[in-house]
């Protein structure tokens, strides 16, 4: 007969035996198909689309951020201006985000004034300004703004109708207002810094506060977005940031300057460090809805996690789920072939950072002064890219790069099918 103490053994060793292989067969399996959020031999492709757009001096530096599931790729490439004794971009270095501003400053800011109650989408225009109508304006509204629908001009003129220079907020909204519309309002689309300028000034108007601290108060700090607002040089003289000058990046060397106290330093041909770039929103003292706002990668970054998350970000909520849907969704009229959201471009003429790979429905948008940032909700991914192409003049063109590193960025997010994915738009032609 067998010894008992043996049989018990073997009885506990094949107990154990068992439960080593189901653990075996129920974990090591899901470690091994596991994704890996991003590809990393995909890295020095983007490196060197960059650094050949540095070396054919089409822009002097620049900073690239990528993500995905926490994973990051963050670089910094070339100087601030193109001497060798101009100082190396960091990835920390502030750009100047220009029409970033639309969508990481006035879009979400209008939606904040519509969760208040305080804004419809689409009440018309006419409802808050109520002197802003004729030329065709009575029908606009602010769903029109933000989809650059409106039918208005892309952008004011630098000067009065009798020759003169013109400066402030007033001058630029009865400059706005004295608009007549080019196309019935819902029926065409131009993109249009006038419709992000009107949007900005009612968002002071229905809001109380200018636009600058209302948007650094309700997004900015909460979000610890602490390189990024208006005005910089204010900011950093009050320190009331980690602001400093020499993070800032340079852009063009200025040709129009406003008669205003702001820049009473201010002189043409100077390299413009801080001031912002656009000249309208130098006119109205550098604040404007239409651009304006100063601010880094790892900010945008926030930013764009923020959105992924549907508006909150480390437990904080700064946005309602259906503001951030209003803003990754189609919100452009139906008879319009280009599609865009609350403020973020979709699939129009600007969809160049896409790319090939990241599908229609993916938002972005980009600055003039060489800047991108545009998220994918399908891969749960985005991309942050800022340079100051713009140096020392504007006759720089990088649209080659914007398309490239749109294909590399989605390139690198691993084992994902971007090429089968419920819910992408159609492709159709702007």
């Amino acid at each position: 007969m067998r010894n008992p103490n043996t049989l018990m053994n073997s009885l506990f060793i094949a107990a154990v035996a068992i439960w080593l292989v189901a653990c075996v067969s129920t974990f090591v399996p899901h470690e091994r198909v596991k994704t890996p959020a991003l590809d990393s031999t995909k890295f020095s492709a983007i490196d060197v689309a960059i650094e050949a757009f540095i070396v054919a001096e089409k822009m002097p530096g620049a900073v690239f951020h990528l993500e995905r599931s926490g994973q990051q790729y963050v670089r910094a490439y070339g100087r601030y201006a193109y001497a060798v004794e101009a100082e190396i971009v960091e990835t920390s270095s502030i750009y100047d985000i220009a029409s970033l501003t639309k969508v990481v400053a006035t879009a979400p800011a209008v939606m904040l004034m519509i969760e208040d109650g305080k804004l419809e989408l689409d009440a018309p225009l006419s409802r808050y300004f109520p002197n802003c109508t004729g030329g065709g304006k009575d029908a606009i509204t602010l769903r029109h703004l933000l989809t650059h629908t409106s039918g208005l001009a892309a952008g004011l003129p630098s000067r009065l109708a009798n020759g003169d220079a013109w400066q402030g907020q007033q001058a630029a909204f009865t400059l706005a207002c004295a608009q007549k519309v080019t196309h019935p309002p819902g029926t065409f689309f131009r993109y249009s810094d006038i419709n992000f300028i009107l949007l900005g000034l009612l968002v002071q108007q229905v809001g109380g506060e200018p636009l600058d601290t209302l948007i650094a108060r309700r997004l900015f700090a909460p979000m610890q977005m602490r390189d990024t607002g208006f005005l910089p040089l204010s900011r950093a003289a009050l320190s009331q940031s980690r602001l400093a000058i020499s993070r800032i990046v340079p852009t063009q060397k200025s040709s129009l300057v406003p008669a205003s106290s702001l820049y009473a330093d201010l002189h043409e041909g100077q390299e413009l460090r801080g001031i912002v770039h656009d000249p309208t929103i130098r006119f109205m003292g550098g604040v404007g809805g239409s651009a304006g706002v100063f601010s880094t990668a790892a900010d945008l970054a926030r930013f764009a996690r923020m959105m992924l998350n549907g508006g909150e970000l480390d437990g904080v909520r700064v946005l309602s789920r259906e503001s951030v849907r209003l803003m990754t969704s189609v919100q452009s009229p139906a008879t319009v072939a280009v599609r865009r959201s609350a403020g973020w471009d979709i699939n129009s003429p600007f969809s160049r950072p896409r790319g090939e790979l990241f599908p229609i429905g993916s938002v972005g948008h980009t600055g003039f002064t060489g800047c991108i940032l545009w998220i994918d909700p399908f891969s749960k991914s985005f991309y942050v890219f800022l340079s100051n192409r713009v140096y020392p003049d504007d006759k720089s063109n990088i649209l080659l790069l914007y398309g490239k590193l749109g294909t590399l960025a989605a390139e690198a997010i691993a084992d994902f099918d971007f090429r089968n994915l419920p819910g992408a738009l159609p492709k159709q032609t702007p």
